[in-house]
């Protein structure tokens, strides 16, 4: 087993009460806000473990979780928790709590300043509910040391994933050849300066701007006209800008900056995540923990202007009714909060709007999150395309025709799907569809911008070749994620065609755009002022995350790029000392070895790599591939195998264990088999030939 790098990390911790920003400047003037502020989540993001506090049961209590033993008690003023795992047991003070509802997690020093995410959570729920319990963050899982996701591994490190979204001003500072940290805040929780920035500036003296638009709290114009059931925005564009601080927690983003800052544009601190098939649901609702961005971007909702203050509370951030009022604001009650509509008694769950058109899934054990891409149930998809549907997430003893056909007799058949809706499903489902079709979907300005660009970065699993001609109306678009995404794939174009229209993305508006389109460009051994500005920009950003394994290895691929293969390998080394289950390291660090000819490092690394993570299908494949490169292909065999079975949906990877059995002389063997997935593989192309070809070469072979 590889030992466990453990980060030396020094922290100043600029702890002072718990409102103090709010207190020392903002009360003074802002009591109602700073009242209103208290009742929020983002007031108890983070607090020290003190016992006004810490919510969880201490008293004495044993909690097993698999190989894992937990024991809660006080000492004093001390709540300590002795973990038994790998039969040792550690005694661990609390030294901070975060967040209240639905449930508490725990920060624990395990070294000097360094803070990790301890692996049990307290269950704050009413029991009734099921919570005043203690839980394992993973229910379902063992999650041993040898883990990426163990809770002493950089994936479980407060200073890195969690800091800069609870607490004001947040600054890793991360020393990278030291390995340390030296993070500092100036308020423990979400306060005043993470949504007003540089609260240093005297505004009473120093009165904002005037501007023409419209207060985003102002809901004057949402009108409900003579011809219509749903409100329109009439009057004076409102200014919804505010939204881009809201989205630097609310969405699963990578950050560009350390720290962040509400008067900086969002795209200029973040690079966000589009709607990739493993994260979200063919029809775009929610599948992994993605937050909110990406929800709502493709929603109606904020294509007409609908804003985060339009049913949410600008300080409680309450959502303004619990009750079907919310919705109401701007929909027709005598139209919707009818039984003619719903289809439910009145007061019922299935009356409630959120219920059938922003259903929840379950994060963190406990946590109920609301979709808020705002879809309408469509069981007639789910059939189709396996896509979840409020209907049956509620009725969860009932199928999906059940549900499909009870629509059908309330309300009609539902409307046929489009060729064009079709083709974009398809995508979402990892399938591709036909060039001319799928740049059709790119360009239909009728579809939301983050469709749009999503479907851009779905060209990456087409295969199809694009040029200058195709893509220069996205360099040039107004839309800035049609820009980023773009920005990002073009690795996709030929050389020669970079350098056309692409190259404007240098110079973009956006810092996201510009270190992806620099990672794109920097092969060139002259680079431009404007392409070397860029790859500052993009080393920086690298840096910002090289205290986890993706950090290093974006760092080496720009090493790669400027043919500096020295520091290319001295990163990737790095980032498998600081993030030893991170498995890409492994695999690029041994494909440098192979093309230096240097084979015995090649295996020496793949070695490391698969004691440390004998899982790791990408590993398991490397090596087959390594084995083939060092002619021995019946061992290569096993680890293809192995690398197809431990994810079943790569084709490349049963493509590869088909043909290393084909090699090995096993051509019968091989094509039996092949025969038998071809439609867990959807019969894809690329294997339908290998049949073809194995029957082929049998004909030949004869009895």
């Amino acid at each position: 087993m590889i030992k466990i790098f453990k980060i030396i990390v020094v922290v100043t911790l600029l702890i002072s009460s718990f409102f103090s920003i709010a207190n020392d400047e903002c009360s003074s003037c802002h009591s109602k806000e700073v009242s209103d502020w208290q009742q929020s989540h983002h007031a108890g993001a983070m607090a020290q473990a003190t016992l006004d506090k810490v919510l969880g049961d201490f008293n004495n209590v044993t909690v097993e979780h698999f190989s894992q033993k937990a024991f809660f008690y006080t000492k004093g003023d001390d709540f300590l928790i002795d973990l038994t795992e790998s039969k040792t047991k550690t005694t661990y003070k609390v030294s901070y709590v975060f967040g209240f509802t639905p449930l508490q997690q725990y920060l624990i020093e395990v070294e000097k300043g360094k803070y990790q995410v301890f692996p049990f959570a307290w269950d704050s729920r009413d029991a009734k509910e099921g919570g005043q319990r203690w839980y394992a963050n993973y229910e379902a899982e063992d999650v041993k040391p040898n883990d990426r996701l163990h809770w002493l591994q950089p994936l479980q490190n407060w200073n890195g994933m969690c800091a800069d979204c609870h607490s004001d001003n947040l600054k890793r500072n991360y020393d990278v050849e030291k390995d340390v940290f030296d993070t500092h805040f100036s308020n423990i929780n979400v306060g005043c300066a993470s949504c007003h920035a540089d609260l240093s500036k005297d505004h009473k003296t120093n009165p904002l701007l005037k501007t023409n638009k419209v207060k985003p709290t102002n809901m004057s114009g949402w009108t409900i006209t003579d011809n219509s059931n749903i409100a329109t925005w009439q009057g004076a564009k409102r200014d919804n800008s505010f939204m881009e601080t809201c989205y630097a927690c609310h969405s699963l983003r990578s950050p560009l900056t350390d720290g962040f800052s509400s008067d900086k544009h969002f795209l200029d601190q973040f690079s966000p995540s589009f709607l990739e098939p493993n994260l979200y649901h063919a029809d775009g609702q929610i599948k992994e923990e993605v937050y909110v961005f990406g929800s709502f971007k493709q929603s109606k909702m904020y294509e007409a202007g609908v804003n985060c203050l339009d049913c949410h509370d600008k300080h409680t951030m309450k959502i303004k009714s619990q009750t079907n009022g919310l919705c109401l604001q701007c929909h027709k009650s005598s139209e919707y909060d009818v039984p003619k509509h719903h289809r439910h008694k009145l007061a019922s769950q299935g009356s409630q709007c959120v219920n059938c058109h922003m259903p929840t899934n379950r994060y963190m054990g406990v946590d109920d999150r609301r979709d808020h891409s705002f879809k309408i149930p469509r069981p007639d998809i789910s059939i189709i395309y396996d896509t979840p549907n409020a209907c049956t997430q509620c009725h969860d003893d009932k199928t999906n025709e059940w549900a499909n056909t009870a629509l059908e007799s309330w309300h009609g058949k539902a409307p046929p799907l489009s060729n064009k809706e079709h083709a974009m499903l398809a995508l979402r489902s990892a399938n591709s569809v036909p060039l001319n079709i799928h740049l059709g979907l790119i360009n239909d300005t009728s579809l939301s911008e983050i469709d749009r660009a999503s479907a851009i970065t779905y060209l990456a699993n087409s295969g199809s070749a694009i040029d200058d001609a195709i893509i220069s109306r996205w360099v040039n678009s107004p839309l800035p994620l049609i820009r980023l995404a773009i920005a990002k794939i073009g690795y996709m174009l030929p050389e020669s065609e970079r350098f056309k229209s692409y190259s404007k993305l240098l110079t973009d508006k956006f810092k996201a755009v510009r270190v992806a389109a620099a990672q794109n460009l920097s092969y060139q051994n002259n680079p431009s002022d404007k392409l070397s500005e860029a790859i500052v920009e993009l080393a920086q950003s690298n840096k910002v995350n090289s205290w986890r394994g993706e950090g290093h290895i974006n760092q080496s691929m720009l090493a790669l790029n400027k043919r500096d293969v020295t520091s290319a390998i001295r990163y990737l080394k790095k980032g498998i000392d600081v993030d030893p289950y991170f498995d890409p390291n492994y695999v690029n660090l041994s494909d440098i070895y192979f093309r230096q000819g240097n084979k015995e490092k090649m295996q020496a690394v793949l070695d490391q790599g698969l004691a440390a993570i004998p899982n790791s299908a990408a590993l398991n494949y490397a090596n087959g591939m390594a084995k083939i490169r060092s002619n021995k292909k019946v061992e290569a065999i096993e680890y293809f195998k192995k690398s197809m079975e431990l994810d079943p949906n790569n084709v490349q990877y049963a493509y590869l264990y088909y043909l290393a059995l084909d090699n090995a002389g096993l051509t019968a063997k091989a094509l039996d088999e092949l025969k038998q997935n071809l439609k867990k593989y959807s019969n894809a192309r690329q294997l339908m030939e290998l049949v073809y070809s194995f029957e082929g070469k049998l004909r030949e072979i004869g009895p």
